[in-house]
């Protein structure tokens, strides 16, 4: 259209005769209307599970106009793709790449292992009001951005500093009413973190009342769980309870057994979330491939006891030892980060409890801030949930991330889950990235490669395609990308960012049940 338009400003200034006018920019249109993309030769996988077929597949303008057996056109930009897998965009459906994004707009790490859309307002947090959020989203950032409305950010408005109590009924119709607004503004549904301030203090019937609103307007639930560790099996009951009662869907965020005692259990889990399925409960899942986590220190204290040094001696007995537990981000003191607790306790000559005491203390002054990566599950329990036919992946990552996550989760997942271990097939690996997240999440025309659907491509090399962050190097970039498409525009090629920015605000459509 800018061509079009300098085309237009041109023949008018040297004063060409308007029906010469008119053939011309009539001839522009039209070519615009053929220009295309057309891959070839590339083994296509669609999203769905389907073993992989060789074909091509025609890009115009946002989406994908044909599959097959292709003829070229003199307009089309024609990809060599030589059996490289092309597959569609992978929707990361825990996600924190908002935080920063506008800072920047190429969101590299996110697609750089092939992410063409993120699903944010995660954790019952929001990084941006939604209607700033989308509004800012649609065409100033590489890569298209769907949003919860957070539970917590919701509490805050209507609790402020008062949130360490269970909520009125004022209080929770408060709540209802900015749930309904958010549901409005185009919301996929609500989201909470009950393992976190302020949510972690809301009453099971809080929760209820507000997932009921946001499913009255065809909207889901997600949750970071009560407890992934010590009352895990319960926080799971919980949300099977929200599914039922509601009649909605319901996901479970990052799915893990993060406590000694568990570990091994990953079927129990399973069955759970199988029970309530035959049930009638549309439960589903996603899934980071790490066997540590990145979170505050403050979630080992569930009861918000930070002194209590009988829950310190547990914490480190049973959910994640002195050694694995690494202190990432802390800015009272900046040159412990990178240490372990037990380096830090060493350093200082105190013990392992007694030092996770005080770092709590030090962190909780105005404007302080601290992460942790901790070492809390075990690998075959996290190829087992991977493996659950209900479970599609996730990063739960940002950008700047100091957990590898954030750079390298999906690319993880084919080096490791599908070519070094054999936990998936590259076919089901890529639909759990791709169809069964846009499923799970309720994204429409995302997700598959068929005519009609959004042109959000990735074309990789699936023997080279790795990871290559890790907790040492969080950013370093994943290998084996070829190529990245968003709505039709090529977002990554030869290594980097092109620089466009053609995604878009996801927004639910509005509809009242």
């Amino acid at each position: 259209m800018r061509a079009i338009r300098v085309l237009a400003i041109r023949v008018l200034a040297a004063r060409v005769p308007a029906i010469r006018v008119v053939g011309l920019l009539v001839l522009c249109l039209a070519r615009a209307a053929s220009a295309g993309t057309l891959i070839v030769d590339a083994t296509i996988y669609d999203g769905t599970g389907s073993a992989p077929r060789t074909g091509d597949v025609r890009i115009e303008r946002e989406r994908i106009a044909a599959v097959g057996a292709l003829s070229r056109k003199p307009s089309d930009t024609v990809v060599e793709a030589q059996g490289l897998a092309l597959a569609p965009g992978f929707i990361d459906t825990h996600s924190h790449h908002d935080q920063r994004l506008f800072e920047q707009p190429d969101a590299l790490a996110a697609v750089s292992q092939g992410v063409t859309t993120i699903v944010v307002g995660q954790d019952g947090a929001e990084e941006y009001p939604l209607e700033q959020l989308f509004s800012r989203a649609d065409r100033q950032v590489a890569l298209n951005v769907a949003a919860y409305a957070g539970h917590g950010t919701i509490r805050d408005q209507v609790m402020g500093k008062d949130f360490r109590r269970v909520a009125t009924p004022e209080e929770i119709e408060r709540m209802r009413k900015l749930v309904a607004r958010a549901m409005r503004a185009g919301a996929l549904g609500l989201s909470t973190g009950l393992e976190y301030d302020p949510g972690i203090y809301a009453s099971r019937e809080e929760v209820r009342i507000l997932a009921r609103e946001a499913g009255r307007h065809g909207g889901r639930y997600i949750s970071h769980i009560r407890s992934e560790d010590r009352y895990l099996w319960e926080a799971l009951d919980e949300i099977v309870e929200v599914g039922r009662v509601n009649r909605m869907p319901v996901q479970v965020s990052h799915m893990k057994l993060a406590m000694v005692d568990w570990w091994g259990q990953a079927d129990r889990f399973i069955a759970v979330l199988d029970k309530a399925r035959a049930a009638g409960v549309d439960i589903t899942g996603d899934v980071y491939p790490y066997e540590y986590w990145n979170s505050t220190i403050t979630v080992l204290f569930p009861d918000r006891n930070f002194s209590d040094r009988g829950t310190a001696e547990f914490a480190l007995r049973s959910l994640v030892p002195p050694e694995q537990l690494i202190l990432s981000r802390f800015s009272p003191e900046r040159g412990i980060e990178g240490l372990s607790l037990a380096q830090i306790a060493a350093r200082r000559g105190t013990s392992a409890p007694d030092t996770l005491m005080a770092l709590i203390a030090e962190s909780q002054v105005p404007g302080a801030h601290e992460e942790v990566i901790a070492t809390s599950m075990r690998a075959d329990d996290i190829e087992k949930l991977i493996a659950w036919p209900h479970s599609n992946i996730c990063s739960d990552g940002n950008l700047n991330d100091t957990h590898p996550r954030g750079a390298g989760a999906f690319t993880r997942v084919l080096r490791e889950m599908v070519r070094e271990r054999k936990v998936l097939t590259l076919e089901e690996a890529i639909r759990k990235m791709t169809g069964a997240s846009a499923s799970h999440v309720g994204l429409v025309d995302r997700g598959v490669i068929r005519p009609g659907a959004f042109a959000d491509l990735v074309l990789f090399d699936a023997a080279r395609v790795a990871d290559r962050s890790t907790v040492r190097e969080p950013q370093a970039q994943s290998v084996g990308i070829d190529r990245v498409w968003v709505n039709g525009s090529l977002v990554f090629a030869s290594g980097g960012a092109t620089g466009a920015h053609p995604g878009r605000a996801l927004r639910r459509a509005s509809k009242a049940r």
